[in-house]
């Protein structure tokens, strides 16, 4: 139940702050009033679009806040523009997306303007009003869950097949350079050390060339190196007795000679390990060929970035397997959520088509004690073949007003017969959903008299089960709220400016009799007011 409107600088609207009791309120004034302007705040506090020029003065915010009750517990919604023209949306004081907003307040209020009589020609409105009646809104809900699940499960299939197509393409080809890198027996580190080698060999007969060149300089034409140091050192010794100094440079000939000879034995060990071997440095070449083929076709530098891509081509192909078990487990579901949707499908149009019949009476019922005698409703259920969000069914609403046979409701009914039509489903409506607030823009428009006056009956009715607020221009209905607000307009600080303000007795008998006379007030009108509110004081005394 809506309790409480706030408006802060909207349009016309300085300030307003309005309590709303329960049962049937009726609002009314004079065109222009501003009666649209308190219903556009109320939709903008609801989720509508804002926009900066709502701003009565654009150098402060607009604010829009409505409490309702919900369960016994208050609901706060507010909704700021500022003057940048910035939106702000906010739930029980917690900022809020205003998607959430609209969806939250979708619960608590449905506001009926008079363009939503053109909802009546709609396929899905006319859907809801019969899952609404057959009391399968739930089920439609859940099987919707369902197909959307069942469709992007379906979706996920055919891009994995894609998947699987483009691997199977591309399958001979990562099989055939994986072979190429495994069988090429890679180890990190290879390259190089295969380069020094190649280095090593192909300056192998130089090398030992100038080793044995060493090995037989030691040697020498007239004795050995060491056999001439060793003279070398003898001389000295016979010396030494008569200049003790030569001692020194003796011990240093021992020396040289000692470390010449370790150098002489190296040198040979050295030259008797290393061999050259033709074999073996064409093997070499022939290796280092194969790698830097391999590094040129992968476009990679070192043997460790071809180890990299091999391993990466053995992880693709080993994709396959995992996407065909993927691909298992997917169809599976698939099945199952098809399964599971022409299952529900299947469920929901039976309840549609045993409800429909139901339905049919029931609106042509109330449409008929709104003086249409000879008005026949039907609602149709055709069973398609394809299954979708909402089940497999197209929903028309057939309506015949004069007795000249049924057609689509939107190519045969007046606008005053769609008002009448849109009430009694509207009154369907919030006793099967449990709307907790409705609101009625005027859907008594392009009626009168005692049409109006069981319009106004009905309305009543659905205010003793809800809150129901109408906005209408006619006395027949105004004359049966429980509270009535008046919206009217007055010169302020700032200009012309609207307000409301509740009325009752004297004040609201001139208002009942304005509507039946318009300006000039007659004693007629005030007389023929005083019966509707007397009226209707009775039936709910």
């Amino acid at each position: 139940m809506l309790k409480r409107l706030l408006i802060e600088n909207y349009a016309l609207i300085d300030h307003l702050d309005i309590t709303f009791p329960g049962g049937l309120v009726i609002v009314t004034g004079e065109t222009g009033a501003g009666k649209s302007i308190l219903l556009g705040a109320l939709s903008l506090v609801l989720g509508g679009r804002s926009d900066v020029s709502v701003l009565k003065d654009p150098t402060r915010n607009c604010v829009v806040e409505a409490t309702f009750e919900q369960e016994g517990q208050e609901r706060f919604f507010r909704r700021i523009v500022t003057p940048q023209g910035r939106s702000r949306a906010f739930i029980d004081d917690e900022p809020s997306a205003v998607e959430t907003l609209r969806t939250e307040a979708s619960s608590l209020v449905d506001i009926h303007s008079q363009h939503q009589q053109l909802l009546l020609s709609e396929r899905a409105f006319q859907q809801n009003v019969l899952d609404s009646y057959a009391g399968i809104s739930g089920a439609v809900a859940a099987h919707a869950r369902n197909f959307q699940a069942m469709t992007e499960a379906e979706k996920a299939l055919a891009d994995l097949d894609a998947q699987i197509a483009a691997a199977a393409r591309e399958r001979d080809y990562l099989e055939f350079q994986f072979k190429q890198l495994d069988e090429a027996s890679l180890r990190e580190g290879e390259l190089e050390d295969l380069e020094e080698e190649q280095r090593r060999l192909a300056h192998g007969e130089s090398v030992k060339e100038q080793l044995s060149r060493v090995e037989q300089l030691f040697e020498g034409e007239d004795g050995s190196l060491e056999t001439r140091l060793k003279e070398m050192a003898s001389s000295l010794e016979k010396v030494i007795p008569y200049y003790p100094q030569f001692e020194s440079l003796r011990s240093r000939i021992d020396s040289a000679r000692i470390e010449l000879k370790d150098v002489r034995e190296e040198v040979s060990a050295q030259d008797s390990r290393i061999s050259f071997s033709p074999q073996r440095l064409e093997e070499v070449d022939e290796r280092l060929a194969t790698l830097y083929a391999l590094l040129r076709k992968f476009g990679v530098g070192t043997v460790a970035e071809l180890i990299a891509q091999r391993d990466d081509i053995s992880a693709r192909l080993g994709e396959g397997m995992d996407r065909e078990l993927a691909r298992e487990g997917l169809l599976r579901q698939v099945e199952s959520l098809r399964a599971s949707c022409l299952a529900s499908a299947e469920a929901i149009h039976a309840a549609r088509e045993k409800a429909a019949p139901g339905l049919s009476a029931v609106l042509e019922e109330e449409v008929r004690g709104l003086e249409m005698p000879r008005a026949r409703f039907e609602v149709g259920v055709t069973r398609r073949t394809e299954v979708t969000a909402d089940g497999c069914d197209d929903i028309s609403f057939q309506f015949d007003a004069n007795g000249r046979g049924l057609k689509p409701l939107s190519k045969c009914a007046s606008g005053g017969e769609l008002s009448r039509i849109m009430l009694c489903i509207k009154s369907l409506l919030a006793r099967y959903q449990g709307m907790p607030t409705l609101i009625f823009d005027e859907i008594d428009s392009g009626v009168s008299g005692s049409v109006a006056e069981k319009m106004g009956r009905l309305i009543a009715r659905m205010g003793e089960r809800m809150q129901v607020v109408a906005i209408t221009h006619l006395p027949q209905v105004a004359s049966k709220g429980a509270a009535h607000f008046l919206v009217f307009k007055e010169a302020g600080p700032s200009g012309m400016r609207t307000c409301i303000r509740p009325i009752e007795g004297e004040s609201r008998l001139r208002e009942i009799a304005r509507m039946l006379s318009g300006e000039g007030i007659t004693p007629e009108a005030l007389a023929n007011a005083g019966v509707l509110l007397q009226a209707n004081k009775s039936k709910n005394n």
